[in-house]
């Protein structure tokens, strides 16, 4: 990995992105064909926050946070901070100092595969956070690392300046060439599930609405009585 700072990196449409956090991570996900998503192993330390914004990447080495710093500089208003480490650490690398810095430079919460600390003080200012471990231990700042380049969470790449929505169900990330296309299919899912959720309120069954009857009859799910399969 090279040690660098990359400055000036484009954004995803805030706007757009704006209008996508609104649908939720599950539809968003759903919508784009189930991808996206960065893992149940990262989950909100607090709930009831609901976040869309950009992407600022950030790679530390365990047990060290000197390149949250740096990127610190780097944030801009609508910005989400997205933190991975070379190998895995649970350590906390990210408390109230940092969330106070971030949020004077308008950045709308972090989401990182390392451990968070302070959560108390971070719930109590509202600053939204994704973590994969809550710890006490803290870290030094030592060494290099890298800001704005691509990195990859579970399997999803996340380039700087993708979109990044995340709130109770955890986070997707959306290729900042994609967030028009996502948007609209987002859209779409809504409205069918806004059909299939009034349906269900006059009380149809998904068995019906979803054609599922048929699946399980091609399954070979049959249906007894409970008199015939009593055994005497």
């Amino acid at each position: 990995m090279k040690n660098v700072v990359v400055t000036g990196c484009p954004r995803a449409d805030p706007v757009e992105v704006a209008r996508l956090a609104e649908f939720g991570v599950a539809t968003v996900h759903e919508a784009i064909g189930r991808a996206g998503y960065l893992g149940s192993a990262i989950r909100p330390v607090h709930l009831g926050s609901r976040i869309g914004g950009t992407a600022v990447t950030v790679v530390c080495w365990p047990g060290d946070n000197l390149m949250i710093h740096a990127a610190v500089e780097q944030c801009r208003p609508g910005d989400v901070l997205v933190v991975t480490t070379t190998s895995p650490c649970t350590d906390g690398a990210f408390g109230e100092l940092l969330a106070t810095s971030l949020r004077q430079r308008g950045v709308l919460g972090l989401v990182t595969t390392g451990g968070v600390r302070d959560v108390a003080a971070l719930h109590e200012m509202g600053f939204p956070v994704f973590s994969a471990a809550v710890s006490a231990q803290g870290t030094v700042k030592a060494t290099a690392g890298a800001v704005n380049v691509p990195i990859g969470i579970s399997g999803q790449v996340i380039a700087p300046g993708d979109a990044i929505v995340a709130d109770d169900d955890g986070v997707v990330v959306v290729a900042r060439s994609e967030v028009g296309r996502a948007l609209s299919a987002a859209t779409a899912r809504a409205a069918r599930e806004d059909a299939a959720r009034a349906a269900f309120r006059q009380g149809e069954l998904g068995l019906d609405r979803y054609g599922l009857r048929g699946r399980l009859s091609e399954l070979g799910v049959e249906y007894v009585d409970y008199a015939d399969s009593v055994t005497p």
